[in-house]
């Protein structure tokens, strides 16, 4: 007898839910979680595809990574993005070994030293919008958020002289993570990421040997890199360290840059949440001190995590055959776990289709549904970088608004449609005026 989970309806013949899967990934698990429940499969050509779907089954997936299940053969878009030995696509000594060269960039006083950074770019940011006008989130917030992990990340030089073709080329880059295609399919998208790839591996590669020539001190993110040697005095290779520096410049805007345009549409849409967050920001210069008084931003964007993942499915693969609930999972299956559903399901998220922040106030319910979240991920694997990401939004959304009035000209915003990372759909635009005019 078959154990395998029960299947969603509606596979075709010969392509089962591939189709369906590339246009609209997100309603065909919640169609799956409406007919099946929280553990079903799905039919794709050539392989096997199970979906866990909430908390019980989230920490069973996190848990398992490495283990039951493995992440580095579940993205082979990434393994040639990047490549076979980098990072979690690595053996795990090796990645443990990566790990720890970033690890501390992301801690304690070296997050406090990003505040700067962060307020000088806001600062310049509103400098070029002038007084009053419109603009398009992503078209906005995508390049704002790229200068600011070029500048912490790759220091003050290359900020300064970054432009609009620097966030294009990442975006190019980033064409080529596609979780259906085949690897090695050489579509217009893969080849262009190749190309752009290469091209960013040159210039980092040049960076880095120039601050070998011509140290800085304090070391920076990129110097720290470029002396950087494992535990053991073994020197690090410069393909890792440019992969590395390519990673977290391309994650520092891929992910946040969606979120922060989420969490501006939802503060926006609704106004009573936003009137708390700006009594938060009243006074003051934005640093560090008052980023810990931002109590509320913080829930804010928390629940926009909930309700707006940006990335929207996770992967795994199954590294043996076992057993989940009474069903037997084979060896090579593809696993998914949906924050974009879980997230939302209403058996554990009460109103899951409302912004309410005041889900996660103190206490051990507020305490739980914060752990709940896996828009990061979670686990060994979570985003190195999420402190620095909420660290960011919360210094940018305060500083803007704080200084101007805006308003949202496209009410209800849709995700970008397929299986792309889920920013807001264009357009999404915001009219504002500054508060208290600029001096001329």
């Amino acid at each position: 007898m078959d154990r395998f989970p029960p299947p969603v309806s509606g596979a075709l013949p010969l392509a089962g839910h591939l189709v369906e899967f590339i246009r609209e990934p997100v309603e065909l698990i919640r169609r799956g979680h409406r007919e099946v429940g929280k553990l079903f499969s799905l039919r794709m050509p050539g392989r096997r595809a199970v979906v866990l779907l909430g908390n019980e089954h989230n920490r069973f997936f996190f848990a398992e990574t490495d283990k039951k299940l493995s992440i580095r053969t579940a993205y082979p878009f990434f393994v040639r993005m990047f490549s076979p030995e980098f990072f979690f696509f690595a053996e795990m000594d090796e990645y443990q070994r990566q790990r720890k060269l970033v690890l501390p960039r992301f801690q304690g006083a070296q997050l406090d030293g990003y505040v700067t950074t962060m307020r000088e770019e806001t600062a310049e940011f509103q400098r070029r919008l002038g007084d009053s006008g419109e603009f398009d989130l992503i078209s906005e917030f995508g390049p704002l958020v790229m200068r600011i992990a070029a500048r912490c990340f790759l220091g003050p030089d290359f900020g300064t002289r970054m432009d609009r073709d620097f966030f294009a080329e990442f975006r190019r880059f980033s064409a080529g993570m596609n979780p259906v295609v085949p690897a090695g399919l050489p579509l217009p998208s893969v080849i262009r990421s190749n190309r752009a790839r290469d091209r960013l591996r040159a210039v980092l590669g040049g960076m880095i040997r120039a601050r070998r020539e011509h140290p800085v001190d304090p070391p920076d993110f990129l110097q720290a890199l470029a002396g950087a040697t494992y535990e053991d005095g073994t020197p690090v290779p410069d393909l890792i360290l440019i992969n590395l520096i390519l990673l977290f410049t391309w994650a520092g805007h891929e992910t946040t840059a969606g979120h922060i345009s989420w969490a501006m549409v939802d503060l926006l849409s609704n106004p009573a949440e936003l009137a708390r967050v700006r009594a938060e920001t009243a006074e003051g210069p934005i640093d560090m001190a008052a980023v810990r008084r931002l109590s509320h931003l913080d829930d804010c964007l928390h629940e926009s995590e909930r309700l707006h993942p940006v990335a929207h499915v996770l992967l795994r693969q199954a590294a043996e055959t076992f057993e989940l609930d009474g069903h037997v999972i084979p060896e090579g299956t593809v696993v998914f776990a949906a924050p974009s559903v879980s997230h939302r399901l209403p058996e554990e998220h009460s109103h899951p289709d409302e912004f309410r922040p005041s889900r996660y106030a103190e206490g051990r319910e507020g305490k739980l549904e914060r752990q709940a979240l896996i828009g990061f991920g979670g686990g060994l694997h979570r985003c190195l970088g999420v402190h620095f990401a909420y660290l960011e939004m919360k210094v940018v959304l305060a500083t803007l608004l704080r200084d101007y009035d805006f308003e949202l000209l496209d009410p209800d915003p849709r995700p970008v449609p397929g299986p792309h990372t889920k920013w807001p759909d264009s357009p999404c635009r915001v009219r504002y005026t500054r508060k208290v005019p600029a001096v001329v």
